[in-house]
């Protein structure tokens, strides 16, 4: 089973609809016993790193997110919470990969939105991938580079694409809405 973190972030349902697709049973949920009993954790977001932020700590998710040894993955706003600090409303995140997030500069259109193309794959959710893949961005803030990059993207600069460090992955990019590729970055995942 895996369980999808409910913390008032959109996007679950095309997360949702994506495991469906693969076969795999999931739940949405903020209850500890569920997300600690899940085989797996997906942490999706769209939203705004400051309220969702308030809704992990007022539940004390925050603690319990780190906490976690079974396989997780964030996607979205998911990555960029795991990050140290997000210049999002001066948002102080979880912390488990020490990186900043950073607002893109203000030099091309903002927010990046479409199909880009990742680099410089590493670990096991991209054993399945050939090596330059495309995949659907949507994001105005960006993880730098760090020992944690598991993937690289460029748009104005480079950037991390996704993030890896012990049982934790993540993705700027939207694997559940990346076609082929998404869908062999999730299996990936669930084989874990």
């Amino acid at each position: 089973m895996i369980a999808i973190i409910k913390y008032n972030a959109g996007n679950i349902k095309s997360v949702q609809n994506a495991l469906f697709r693969l076969g795999v049973e999931s739940i949405v949920t903020d209850d500890e016993k569920a997300i600690r009993n899940a085989d797996k954790i997906i942490f999706p977001g769209v939203g705004e790193a400051g309220s969702a932020m308030f809704y992990l700590q007022e539940r004390g998710m925050d603690t319990l997110l780190k906490s976690l040894t079974q396989p997780f993955l964030g996607i979205c706003l998911g990555l960029q919470l795991m990050c140290k600090h997000s210049e999002e409303g001066n948002t102080n995140c979880l912390n488990i990969f020490e990186v900043e997030v950073r607002k893109f500069p203000p030099t091309e259109i903002v927010p990046h939105m479409g199909w880009n193309t990742i680099y410089d794959l590493e670990g096991e959710i991209f054993k399945n991938n050939a090596g330059n893949e495309d995949v659907y961005f949507v994001h105005s803030y960006y993880a730098d580079l760090c020992e944690s990059t598991s993937a690289t993207c460029n748009y104005i600069l480079p950037f991390s694409a996704a993030l890896h460090k012990d049982n934790f992955y993540a993705t700027q990019f939207h694997p559940e809405k990346s076609a082929d590729v998404g869908e062999k970055i999730l299996k990936s995942f669930i084989e874990l």
